[in-house]
This record gives C-alpha cells, structure tokens and sequence, in this order.
C-alpha cells in the first residue's frame, strides 16, 4: 500500500481490491509459503470434506443399511466432523493471522520473511481465539433466533397462516441478508484489530462496530461477494465431485476438483488480504492515523522484541 493514510478513506470497491490483490508483489515468497502451508489445506479442507461424509451419509439413508451397522456410521460421520471442525477453526485463526502480520509488516516497512510470521503466529493466534469465542457466543444467539424463525415458518404452513408465513420469511431473509452479513463483516474486522491493537476479544468486537459505520455498505459488498464466490464453488464441486460420478469420469473430477480448490485458494487469499486493507480504509475514514513507528513496536512485541512505552498507546484519534 503506497497510498497516503488520508487517502485510503478514498479507497472505493475497485480500489480496495486492487490494493489487495498488489500487495502479494512486494514480498511473493513470504506469501507463496504461507498460501502452500496454510490457506491451501483450509482450502481443500473446505471442498473435500464432504468426499468423506458423503458415502457415509447415502449409506446411512439406504434402506437396505444394517441396523447394526447405523450406529458404528453415525458415530464416524460425528468423529469426521468435529475434526473438521477443529482444522477449519485452526487453519482460519493461523491464516488470519499470518495474512494480517504480514500486511501489517510491510505496511510498517518491517523486514518480512515466512519465519518471523511463523514465529509471530502463537502469540497473535491466542488473541485472535479470544475474539473468536466471542463470536461464537454471538453466532450462538443468531442462530437459536434463526432456529426459531424456522420453527414459526412450519407452524405458519401447517395452520395456512398467511401472516405468520409473511412473517416469518421475513424475519429469516432479514437474518440472513443482513444480520448474518454483518455479524461476518463485524468477525473479520475484528480479527485485524485483535491483532493490530492493543485489544481483542469483546473490546475487539466493540472497536470493529465503530469502525464499520459509515463503511457498512463496502463491507456488505465485499462479504456477499466472497460468500457468493465461495457458494459458486462449493456447488460446482459438489455437482461435479462428489455427485458426478456417473455424468463424469475420474479424470475430469479430479482436474475439475483440482482447479476449483485452486480458485477457492486465491479467493480465500484474496479475501484476507481485502480484510486487512479494509481495516486500513474505515481508519483513514475516521480520521484515526496509524502511528507507524508504534504498530512496528506493536508487531516486534510478537516476536519478543522490546516495546517501548509508546507502543502500549491505541493507535487510534491521531489526526492525520
């Protein structure tokens, strides 16, 4: 990022994937390695999952399954699942924070190599794991919410009650068009001030609010965009993988699944480095400067180097 901090509030959609997508040039080895060790196994993870759970679910729906062997399916489709889980959460939180150091390096003009943001990775990953419980807490709340809008949509087409129905499609399009994108865009920026700040955690989430106003609509855009891209891909991989094996032969899925996991690997990159410039732009937009000399001292902290006093200051109302 070349721009001036007073200039990227003037940043607009383009601009900020422009900005992103460049930012890769300055230190393409350091990027190379962490897109090879750490969004590439999210990536695939993401897509290739379902080739395991898939069998185990047409099994455990034939009608011709033996009972004795339903419970032993059930209880490896749980087992498959929560390691899953457990790898998408490790892998976003270490990408996340090796994508966000990084920028955050260059941006500071700090020498960047692969191993200092490996080493920087276990200090900044603990910050960012706290944020991420609140979060869930969050999601948690939403979702019972969704639930019971889901609930009230039965009721209101069992009972033919036109106003419950009409009620209740509203309230699950609102969740979902609104509430659910801006809890997403709330996360992300507060994953880059946990670790660009001196705060995390709920005080994270509360500092990403107040940057998201005035900005809500870019971060709207840019969230439905990556969950649009994202949605795309996962379904022509489900269509062409995991349920293609009879319109397609093993080699095109396996070429066909192969790209596709690329393409999600350069969104996924992309997308976290628009995260990090996005938290560049509501700053610039508020009119609260980055002290660059503090955010070197800030990053050098994880990486056991000595902070001064002026580090432990919040980046955050120095006019630019």
């Amino acid at each position: 990022m070349d721009l001036a901090p007073e200039e990227l509030q003037f940043l607009n959609i383009s601009n900020i994937l422009g900005e992103s997508i460049s930012i890769p040039k300055t230190s393409p080895k350091t990027f190379y390695l962490i897109t090879l060790t750490l969004i590439f196994p999210l990536s695939f993870a993401i897509l290739a999952h379902s080739l395991f759970t898939h069998p185990l679910i047409v099994h455990l729906q034939s009608p011709f399954t033996d009972p004795s062997q339903t419970s032993h399916d059930w209880t490896l489709l749980l087992i498959i699942q929560f390691f899953y889980l457990i790898f998408l959460f490790a892998f976003s939180l270490l990408s996340t924070a090796a994508v966000v150091f990084t920028v955050a390096s260059l941006y500071t003009s700090k020498p960047v190599s692969f191993s200092s943001t490996i080493s920087a990775i276990p200090k900044v990953f603990k910050r960012l794991f706290v944020t991420f419980i609140w979060v869930t807490l969050l999601m948690i709340m939403y979702n019972f919410v969704f639930v019971l809008s889901l609930v009230l949509l039965v009721i209101a087409v069992d009972t033919d009650n036109s106003f419950l129905l009409f009620f209740s499609i509203v309230v699950i399009l609102l969740l979902f068009l609104v509430v659910h994108v801006y809890i997403t865009a709330l996360w992300h920026l507060a994953s880059v001030v946990s670790v660009l700040e001196p705060v995390y955690g709920f005080a994270a989430m509360k500092k990403s609010y107040e940057l998201l106003k005035g900005r809500v609509r870019y971060a709207a855009v840019l969230v439905c965009g990556y969950l649009l891209i994202c949605g795309v891909i996962g379904g022509m991989f489900s269509v062409v993988v995991v349920y293609g094996g009879d319109s397609y032969g093993v080699f095109s899925r396996i070429v066909i699944g192969g790209f596709l996991v690329g393409v999600l690997v350069i969104v996924n990159l992309v997308g976290l480095l628009v995260q990090s410039v996005f938290y560049y732009v509501c700053k610039s937009y508020h009119h609260q400067g980055i002290d660059k000399s503090a955010l070197h001292d800030h990053l050098g902290g994880y990486l056991g180097e000595y902070v001064p006093l002026k580090s432990s200051i919040q980046m955050e109302n120095l006019d630019v």
